[in-house]
């Protein structure tokens, strides 16, 4: 039989983690089964098609249930070393961190519960998305039950609060790094000793539902500029610089639509400024949207600016999705020098890199492919180019197919 692979992630069905969903299907349709434990079931308005039968199939743990309490009752009397052993040494490694700790508490209940359960469903390997709680959730499953883990680390659950990483590290069977940035972060670390574990496979986007338009549109100078950009709406995105750019676009006289896909908790502040600069009747701000109409969006743009900035707290991006996806889709992409962005776009091969909130050159760029058509289609060339040799979502899942395999013991 197949390895059965169990993904832990926080929340499902996210729609901002598409990059989970793909994969999971990715990795299926590579000849493993796999189950799916989220430790929370997201509830928003918005669900991607292709995430509906994975809630059929997900194993959802409710906050408090008597089958919970039973799968406790059943640690204490058949395994109370490990159950003991396991819990407090996972409330010891948390407590440097009072989020930690709280989060790793509150867990406890519904892991537990899912340890038992994906025992006596025979699960071979657990995968965990985010190197916080998830796979806290795999180390906790592993002293309890004995089955191995490994997790990926994506980029905000590194730069905030690496609170049990090292542990996490060592008692994982490999790491997975999206970046060559976040393998070399997390090596310095938990020291050299560990630098065979941590592989980085990227995030990987289908190739066929990101793909160029046909024909390829041919706007020169004096029509719309159509810019877009997609995410949460929050200041890691820096969502903010680009209103600021796009102001500096209508001094200049060029004409723009800048549509904004996404939800989150900058939405009023965002609206606030796009008024003050007076651009408001040039900005939209459509929501979040499902992967087959972002599709289209990106399809539809000139140009897609993902200008990430690290924030106050220190939290970064790792490599942003949609900068794949656009480039998937043949659109040059404006985006930040930051973090492990640089492994995908390289600066005037396949995209154009601006420093961290630097409005001047983000307008700039701007201005420059609104200018030139030709410059746009080769960028974009280009990026698609970079996206199907080391970015494609197939491909990927085959590394990552062999990784858990091996991991599996299979």
């Amino acid at each position: 039989a197949a390895p059965s692979i169990a993904y832990v992630m926080s929340r499902f069905p996210k729609i901002s983690e598409t990059f989970i969903l793909s994969e999971m299907i990715a990795v299926e349709s590579s000849g493993l089964s796999v189950e799916l434990y989220p430790l929370i079931r997201e509830r928003g308005p918005t669900v991607h098609p292709q995430a509906i039968p994975w809630v059929d199939r997900a194993h959802f743990v409710p906050l408090v249930s008597w089958r919970m309490l039973l799968s406790h009752l059943w640690f204490i009397r058949h395994r109370p070393r490990a159950y003991l052993g396991t819990l407090a040494g996972a409330l010891r490694s948390a407590r440097p961190s009072r989020r930690f700790l709280v989060r790793t508490a509150a867990l406890i209940p519904r892991v537990v519960h899912i340890a038992r359960t994906m025992e006596s469903e025979g699960v071979t390997h657990v995968h965990c998305h985010f190197a916080t709680h998830p796979a806290t959730a795999g180390l906790i499953i592993k002293g309890l039950v004995g089955i191995p883990f490994s997790f990926t680390a994506h980029g905000s659950d590194l730069h905030v609060d690496r609170t049990m990483l090292p542990l996490k590290v060592a008692e994982a069977e490999f790491v997975v790094a999206v970046s060559q940035d976040n393998r070399d972060l997390i090596i310095h670390d938990c020291g050299p000793g560990i630098a065979d574990k941590v592989r980085v496979v990227h995030c990987g986007v289908d190739t066929e539902l990101f793909s160029p338009p046909d024909p390829e549109p041919s706007n020169g100078d004096g029509h719309t500029l159509e810019v877009l950009c997609v995410g949460t709406l929050h200041e890691v995105k820096g969502q903010g610089v680009l209103l600021e750019a796009l102001a500096r676009l209508n001094g200049e006289g060029i004409a723009f639509h800048c549509t904004f896909i996404g939800d989150g908790p900058d939405l009023g502040a965002l609206r606030n400024r796009a008024r003050e600069l007076g651009i408001s009747a040039s900005v939209e701000f459509i929501g979040r949207a499902v992967s087959g109409e972002v599709a289209r969006r990106v399809r539809e743009c000139d140009v897609l600016v993902a200008p990430s900035v690290p924030t106050t707290s220190g939290r970064r991006e790792g490599i942003p999705v949609v900068l794949m996806e656009a480039m998937a889709a043949g659109r040059p992409v404006v985006t930040s020098r930051l973090s492990g962005i640089p492994e995908l776009v390289e600066d005037e091969v396949n995209g154009i890199l601006t420093e961290p909130g630097d409005v001047k050159a983000v307008a700039r760029a701007l201005v420059r492919l609104h200018r030139q058509p030709d410059l746009r289609r080769e960028l974009g060339d280009r990026g698609r180019q970079t996206v199907l040799s080391g970015f494609d979502s197939r491909r990927n899942a085959r590394i990552l197919h062999d990784l858990l395999t091996a991991g599996a013991g299979a």
